[in-house]
């Protein structure tokens, strides 16, 4: 049986300890992984995850095609563990020109981060790239940061109205510090969640009670390396009591679903 990952973030070596740091800076937290794809995926066969989707964030326009290829090379290089997803900016020209670029290079979805980005979810500037990948590409977003309104449930919700047949993944259970919100305005839509970087804070009981009203059939397991490592996030979510079927959904079935991939 396949594992996915579906959110781990990677840097070239390089970079990867500037960026990670970069990162726990953002959220004044200490980094516990390098960001490395080496160490990704040590930790995914001492885990037992078999496949990861991987991605980096264009603080920038101008960076938007460097990132992509770089995902692209990683992906090129270890096909057997990893699936990835570009980036996008709202100031980048011809969404849909790079959309097919990416899909050209084997790219098999969208992800964004529009705090660190520094633009709204909904911003019509980023109305063309939902448009060119409804309907074909998943794409992940992070979401929910009671620090700022850039990815506010209430402003996903206005994007999956508008665009009802986009594969959207809200990170973070729709929004890991403003769960009520995340409840109000995601609860009755068709996204995905994922449960990155939240089973910590909301605590054993309230994680298994969210994934439930939820339904694991919209749940994704994400560890948000290098934040946090694979194998920690994964015992933490063993560790809720779930079913063997809401396991199954959150750890396979649903990621191969959104990816079109049989196991």
């Amino acid at each position: 049986m396949h594992i996915y990952d579906f959110h781990a973030h990677i840097y070239p070596a390089k970079i990867a300890e500037k960026a990670t740091a970069s990162v726990g800076n953002f959220y004044n937290i200490k980094m516990n992984e390098t960001g490395t794809v080496e160490r990704l995926l040590e930790l995914g066969d001492e885990a037992g995850i078999t496949n990861f989707i991987v991605h980096s964030v264009a603080t920038g326009a101008r960076q938007v095609e460097s990132v992509n290829d770089f995902i692209a090379a990683e992906v090129k290089e270890h096909p057997d563990r990893l699936v990835g997803f570009g980036t996008m900016h709202a100031d980048y020209p011809g969404k849909c020109d790079e959309v097919e670029r990416m899909i050209a290079n084997g790219l098999s979805g969208v992800k964004i981060h529009p705090d660190s980005q520094l633009f709204y979810v909904d911003d019509p500037r980023m109305f063309e790239l939902y448009e060119c990948i409804e309907g074909r590409l998943p794409i992940l977003v992070h979401c929910g940061d009671y620090r700022y309104d850039f990815d506010s449930p209430e402003r996903v919700r206005k994007v999956l109205m508008r665009f009802p047949n986009l594969t959207f993944i809200a990170a973070h259970f729709g929004g890991w510090s403003v769960q009520d919100l995340a409840a109000e305005y995601l609860l009755d839509t068709g996204c995905y969640l994922d449960c990155s970087s939240s089973m910590m804070y909301l605590g054993k009981k309230r994680s298994a009670e969210l994934i439930r009203m939820y339904g694991a059939e919209r749940f994704l397991f994400g560890s948000d390396y290098p934040m946090w490592s694979p194998v920690s996030e994964l015992e933490r979510l063993k560790s809720l009591g779930l079913t063997e079927r809401e396991m199954s959904l959150m750890l396979t079935e649903n990621a191969e679903k959104i990816l079109k991939r049989q196991g």
